[in-house]
Formats: C-alpha cells, sequence, structure tokens
C-alpha cells in the first residue's frame, strides 16, 4: 500500500477539508450580522466536522447534525451537507442521502433565514453542490468495490496457484516413489535371486558362510516386501499406468518423437550407466516434458536435445524453435514445477525459458554424488 494510501494519510485528508470548510462557514457567517447566530453558526458546523471525522459516528449523527444545520443556515452550510450525502453514497445508502437532503432543504424552505437557499438562484447551486458530492460518493463506492473484487479474485488466483503448484510437486514425488519402487525392487530382486541360487549349494559352503546367506536372503525379501507396502501407498488407483523411464532411455523417447512427426535432433555424450539411476529417471522426463511442450506450443518447429552422463554432473539441455507461429506459448508451468522438484531434490538446477529469437530452452544440472573413497 503507497503512503498516501494508508488510513493515517486518509484521516489527515479529510480532516484538513473539513478544518477548510468550518474556516470558510465562519467567515461567510459574517454576512448575518447577529454575532451570537455567528457563534451558533460555527459551533454547529464545527461539531457537525467532529461527526464527519469519526468513522463510528460518520452515518449515524452526522446526517442529523447537517440536516439540522442545514435547515437552519441554509446555503452557508450545504458543503457539510454534501460530504454527508458523499458518505452515504459510499456506502450504498443512496435513499438516505437523498431523504437527508430533502429534509434539510424542506425545513430551510420553512424557517425565514437570511441564509435561505430559496433567495435568488442560490437553490440552483446548492442543488449542483450536493448532487456532486452524491455523483462523487457513488462513484468512489463503486470504485471501491470493484478494487476489493479484483483484490479477492487476485487472492483466490493466487490460492489456486499455490495449490496446483503443490498438486504438481506431489505428483511428481508419487512418480519418484513409482520409479523408485520399479529400480530398488529389480535390485533386491536380483539380491534374492542370487542368494537363493548359492543357498542350495550349502552343503558345500562353510556353515557361518550359508547361515550369513540365509539372513542376507531373509533380509533382501523382507525389505523388496516392506518396499512394496510402503511406496505403494503413494500409489494412485485412478492414475493411467505410465512407461517405465528405469528400462526406456533417452533415446527409445527420441525415436517414438520422431515417429510422431517431430524433428528431433539427439546430441549423447558419455554413457548413461555412468551416471545414477536417478539421474537418467530425471533426464528421461525433463527430455520427455520438453517434447511435450515443444508439440503443444511450437508445433513443427525443430528440436535439439543433448544429454552428457559425464562426470561430475549430468546435463541435459533442451532447445526448440518458435514454430510455426510468430511466438512461443507459454504453457501454466506446473509440468516444470514437478520436474524443479525432482531436480531440485538431486541437488542441481533447472533452468527454463526464452533462448533469444523465439526459441525455448530448458537445461538442468545434475550433480554426480561424491565417491566413497573420497577420490575426485
Amino acid at each position: 500500500m503507497t503512503w498516501w494510501r494508508s488510513p493515517v494519510w486518509a484521516t489527515l485528508g479529510r480532516a484538513l477539508v473539513l478544518a477548510f470548510l468550518v474556516t470558510a462557514i465562519r467567515r461567510n457567517s459574517g454576512q448575518l450580522g447577529d454575532g451570537r447566530e455567528q457563534l451558533a453558526v460555527t459551533v454547529a458546523a464545527v461539531l457537525c466536522a467532529l461527526s464527519l471525522t469519526v468513522p463510528q459516528l460518520r452515518l449515524s449523527v452526522a446526517p442529523l447534525l447537517a440536516v439540522g444545520v442545514t435547515a437552519c443556515w441554509g446555503w452557508l452550510v450545504d458543503l457539510l451537507l454534501a460530504v454527508v450525502m458523499f458518505d452515504l453514497a459510499v456506502a450504498r445508502r443512496t435513499r438516505f442521502a437523498l431523504l437527508c437532503a430533502g429534509l434539510a432543504l424542506v425545513g430551510n424552505l420553512a424557517g425565514v433565514r437570511a441564509a435561505s437557499v430559496w433567495v435568488g438562484q442560490r437553490w440552483l447551486s446548492t442543488l449542483t453542490v450536493l448532487l456532486f458530492g452524491l455523483v462523487l460518493g457513488l462513484w468512489q463506492g463503486n470504485r471501491r468495490r470493484l478494487v476489493q473484487t479484483l483484490a479477492g479474485q487476485v487472492e483466490q488466483l493466487r490460492v489456486e496457484t499455490r495449490l496446483r503448484e503443490d498438486a504438481a510437486r506431489a505428483a511428481e514425488r508419487s512418480r519418484i516413489a513409482a520409479e523408485m519402487h520399479d529400480v530398488l525392487a529389480h535390485r533386491l530382486s536380483l539380491i534374492a535371486l542370487h542368494t537363493g541360487v548359492l543357498a542350495t549349494r550349502g552343503a558345500t559352503l562353510p556353515g557361518p558362510v550359508a547361515d550369513r546367506l540365509a539372513v542376507l536372503r531373509a533380509t533382501s525379501v523382507e525389505a523388496l516386501t516392506d518396499l512394496r507396502e510402503v511406496l505403494g501407498a503413494l500409489h494412485d488407483p485412478q492414475a493411467a499406468p505410465a512407461d517405465a523411464p528405469a528400462v526406456r532411455e533417452v533415446a527409445a523417447l527420441v525415436a517414438d518423437a520422431r515417429d510422431a512427426g517431430q524433428q528431433v535432433a539427439l546430441t549423447v555424450t558419455g554413457r548413461a550407466a555412468d551416471a545414477p539411476t536417478t539421474h537418467r529417471l530425471a533426464a528421461y522426463r525433463i527430455v520427455q516434458e520438453a517434447l511435450t511442450n515443444a508439440r503443444k506450443h511450437a508445433d513443427g518447429s525443430p528440436v535439439d536435445v543433448r544429454v552428457d552422463y559425464r562426470p561430475p554432473a549430468t546435463l541435459v539441455e533442451v532447445t526448440n524453435g518458435a514454430g510455426t507461429a510468430a511466438t512461443v506459448a507459454v504453457d501454466s508451468g506446473y509440468g516444470l514445477v514437478g520436474l524443479r522438484e525432482r531436480v531440485t531434490a538431486l541437488g542441481g538446477h533447472l533452468d527454463a525459458g526464452p533462448a533469444g529469437t523465439g526459441s525455448w530452452r530448458l537445461a538442468a544440472r545434475l550433480p554426480h554424488p561424491a565417491p566413497k573413497d573420497g577420490r575426485a
């Protein structure tokens, strides 16, 4: 909130305006001639101005005081009645504002005063001032309600965006859990299989070795069962079965994209086996998301895919052109939210954005874990 829109400054500005109006009323009251009546007008104007300054009295006491002083002294104090009509119009109490104006003018007409608004053309200026306050209040009230509505919609969109991002992160974590289940289950199954084969030859092995093999086989089987139970709780039964990136490589994904009509150039440096399995899975998902976005938003544009599995980090970079459209459309970004969650979990970072001349670039760097022996 800017400083001039703060409640303190709004209150100060209102007080200055009302002080100016009271001063003008005090000076104009000199036309009455009677000193006591001048004092009465000034005191009444001050009381009305004070009630207009206090928020709790602005819509209750202030209208009654303004009607009273206007009925008594007419055009001298009609500006205070205009302020009352402004406040009532802002609060969507237009009928009450018109009623106050009518009562004040009728009361002034019934009295015989030198400051009557019904002398000469003063009634025209008084009605103009009152209508100006009413119209200005209606405009200000509608503007405030519009701003509040827009602010509420923006906040709702912000909440919805945060919820969608959280859902994208949760979906990516579930996908990672399913992939880890496939990878770890495969390796634990191999351990259980080989230890079982060795256990069948227990007669030719020393007793302690045979016992350790039996414990190892039982532990691997229990670990496989626990893994399926724990990670199975993260599986969404309503989700469609996905391909297993642990089995497929980026080359196969690119081959499928080419068969679908995409122009994809693939450059792979190093061996996939040189990178951790988690990095291979992440590289597959990054390329998959980039190819999908290229089909959606840059159809027909060539795509350049580069993957480097060599230590010390797995590097993935996908660049596509502008396509048949003049500009590249920007996606909602929830797929990128999931990818960023995956890459961050692996200690890397993901960059996505324009690469100049209407092209789009998606790049990730995934550092390899340090060797256990501490060597580089």
